[in-house]
C-alpha cells in the first residue's frame, strides 16, 4: 500500500484542530477513511487515541443487554437473524417477566456493566397493553438500582410513547440509524431511515439520552460510513455504537465478506475524529472480525464496549474483556451513580451513604 506523501502533515493539522475543539469536514473525514497505507493507518490510530484521551480520559464505559423478546420480528432487515423473513436458528420467545430482567441485570452488574438494556425484536412500540408491560419492566429495573435503565425497543410511533418511557425511568434508548440514508433501502424495505430519525427526535424531546450508531460491512462504501457519522453528529446523539457485520447463515447477508481488521480500526478512528466528545462504543462483531486485535479498538478511539453476550451470538468472556481493558492501562467505568429519577451524576466514591440509600 503506497504512502500518501502529505498525509502526515494533513493528519497532524487535523489532529491539532480537533484537540483544540475544532471540527473536521465531510471531505476531510472521507480522506481519512480512504487512506490505504499501513503506516498512515497506524498514524491515524495513534492520533485518534490522543483525541479519545483528551475528551474521554481513560475510562471505558461498559454496557450489557438482555434479549427480552426474541425472534419473529416482522421487519425485513437483511442483517438480522431475528427477522421473520430469515430462516435462522435464532431463538424465539415472548416478552420476559420483570423478574428475569432484574436477574439478568444483576449478572451484568457483576460484570461491571454500568448500563443495562432491555432489547426486544419487534417493529416498535405503540400505546396499549404491550407498552404497559414494557414500562413495568423498566420501572422494576430503575427501582432495583442494579444498573442504569436502558432499552432498545424499535420504532416509537408518538411522543406520548416516548414520554411514558421517560416516566417509567428509562435513561438511554438505543435506536441505530444502521447506515447512511441513501444506502438504507439496501438493508431494509419495511421502514425508512426517516422513521428511525423521527423515533430519535421523540426520544430527545422526552429527555431520554440516545444511543445510535450502525452496522458496518453491509456492502456500504466508505463515504456512506462517513455520511452516517455526520448524520449522528447532526442529531447530537449521546452514545455511538459501532457494530461490524457477523454474517449469520440464513440471512440475506450470509455470504458477505467481513471487513478486514485494519479497515475496522480505521473506521473507529475516523468516527472519533468526527465525534470527538461522544461515547463511541464498539459492540457486535468485534470478536469474530478483530480476533487478536480486539484491544486495538481503544487505541483507535473507542471509549466504550459491550460486555457479555449479544442478542443471537455470544461475546467474549467478561473476565477476559475486563483484563484486556486493564492491561491497556484503562479503567472500567462501572461506578457511576444516579439519583432517584435515574439521572447520572459524577462518581464520588465506591459506595457513599447518600447513593447507597438512593439505590435502596
Amino acid at each position: 500500500m503506497q504512502h500518501e506523501p502529505d498525509f502526515r502533515g494533513f493528519l497532524g493539522a487535523l489532529t491539532a484542530r480537533v484537540l483544540d475543539g475544532g471540527d473536521v469536514s465531510l471531505d476531510e473525514a472521507i480522506r481519512l477513511s480512504e487512506t490505504e497505507s499501513n503506516a498512515d493507518i497506524h498514524d491515524l490510530l495513534a492520533a485518534a487515541n490522543r483525541v479519545r484521551e483528551k475528551f474521554k480520559g481513560n475510562k471505558v464505559h461498559l454496557c450489557s443487554i438482555v434479549n427480552a423478546k426474541a425472534g419473529a420480528c416482522p421487519e425485513d432487515c437483511k442483517f438480522c437473524a431475528q427477522s421473520a423473513a430469515c430462516d435462522t436458528d435464532s431463538p424465539r420467545h415472548a416478552f420476559v417477566e420483570p423478574e428475569e430482567v432484574i436477574k439478568a441485570a444483576g449478572e451484568a452488574h457483576a460484570n461491571h456493566a454500568r448500563g443495562f438494556g432491555i432489547v426486544a425484536a419487534w417493529r416498535g412500540l405503540k400505546e396499549g397493553l404491550l407498552l404497559d408491560e414494557v414500562c413495568r419492566a423498566i420501572e422494576a429495573l430503575a427501582r432495583s438500582g442494579t444498573a442504569r435503565a436502558d432499552a432498545s425497543l424499535g420504532l416509537i410511533e408518538t411522543q406520548r410513547v416516548a414520554d411514558r418511557l421517560k416516566t417509567a425511568g428509562l435513561v438511554v434508548y438505543n435506536h441505530n440509524l444502521e447506515t447512511a440514508e441513501e444506502y438504507f433501502p439496501n438493508i431494509c424495505t419495511t421502514h425508512t431511515c426517516a422513521d428511525r430519525v423521527r423515533t430519535i427526535q421523540f426520544l430527545k424531546t422526552a429527555g431520554i439520552r440516545v444511543c445510535s450508531g450502525g452496522i458496518f460491512g453491509m456492502g456500504e462504501t466508505r463515504r456512506h460510513r462517513v455520511q452516517m457519522a455526520f448524520a449522528l453528529k447532526e442529531l447530537d446523539v449521546d452514545i455511538v455504537p459501532m457494530n461490524f457485520l457477523n454474517p449469520i447463515q440464513g440471512t440475506p447477508f450470509e455470504k458477505l465478506t467481513p471487513l478486514a481488521p485494519l479497515e475496522i480500526l480505521k473506521t473507529i478512528a475516523v468516527y472519533r475524529f468526527i465525534l470527538p466528545r461522544k461515547e463511541i462504543m464498539v459492540a457486535g462483531g468485534r470478536e469474530v472480525n478483530l480476533r487478536d486485535l480486539q484491544p486495538m479498538i481503544f487505541v483507535a478511539g473507542a471509549s466504550a464496549t459491550m460486555i457479555g453476550n449479544y442478542l443471537t451470538t455470544t461475546g467474549q468472556l467478561p473476565q477476559k474483556d475486563l483484563q484486556m481493558i486493564r492491561d491497556l492501562g484503562l479503567d472500567p467505568d462501572w461506578g457511576g451513580h444516579w439519583d432517584d429519577d435515574n439521572r447520572e451524576r459524577p462518581r464520588a466514591c465506591e459506595a457513599c451513604a447518600p447513593c447507597s440509600a438512593a439505590a435502596g
